[in-house]
């Protein structure tokens, strides 16, 4: 099979090392300077190509995606902070009839986190007297907060019924990687999940996984459907 690399940063080049190992050839690599505008998506560079990987900017997804969808290719999206637009993706995505996999975050870890998140809240949603926090650490770097994951994070919580106020805060400092924890503080004790990443190749282990699964299939997924923890 072979692989588009949207965005060539630390995740683009990971994405890149690892893919040989999940059965594709690196067909490509859109950079910021070779895909102005989405102007590096196009017919001749697509041809043959079955799904594109992207790791790149809010601003460069809203327009390369649609064009990539337009073309056959079908779409694996870690790229956070353009999703106030989302819906535009979705008809995007529907009307080419490509399989598009869209994920805050691609770890095995976080999205059993996620489901575990959920069961938490479906458990304590009863209990006033437990309240709900999240907090997420991030690189320097790293723009958007509450990253996408922490997001993620509180829509399970909602999920999972519980509907009083959680409180989400952000670090960025020096190189970390990412660490999440969900809490619920209770008069006498505290309950905390926590997923820490120690080497960003679990992102791109669990995108080139996602980007193996949707290949040939058709709509909108996430995560939790590549590992098949979806209820």
């Amino acid at each position: 099979m072979r692989l588009l690399v949207v965005g060539h940063g630390r995740m683009g080049r990971l994405v890149a090392e690892h893919a040989p190992a999940y059965g594709f050839e690196v067909a490509g690599i859109l950079e910021r300077d070779t895909n102005e505008g989405g102007a590096g998506a196009t017919a001749e560079r697509c041809r043959g190509v079955d799904v594109a990987v992207d790791f790149s900017t809010p601003e460069a997804t809203l327009v390369t995606a649609p064009r990539l969808a337009g073309l056959g290719v079908s779409l694996v999206v870690g790229t956070t902070g353009w999703q106030a637009r989302e819906a535009e993706l979705r008809e995007a995505v529907s009307r080419s009839g490509v399989g598009a996999v869209v994920a805050a975050n691609f770890s095995l870890g976080a999205n059993v986190l996620d489901a575990l998140t959920e069961a938490a809240g479906r458990l304590l949603r009863g209990d006033e007297a437990y309240g709900a926090f999240i907090h997420e650490a991030h690189h320097a770097a790293k723009k958007d907060a509450p990253s996408g994951t922490a997001l993620m994070l509180r829509r399970a919580l909602e999920r999972g019924g519980y509907a009083r106020p959680v409180d989400v805060s952000s670090t960025r400092a020096g190189s970390i990687p990412g660490t999440h924890t969900v809490g619920f503080d209770g008069p006498a004790e505290t309950l905390a999940l926590v997923h820490t990443v120690r080497d960003r190749a679990t992102f791109a282990h669990g995108a080139l996984a996602a980007a193996r699964w949707v290949v040939g299939k058709k709509g909108w997924f996430g995560m939790r459907d590549v590992l098949g923890l979806s209820s």
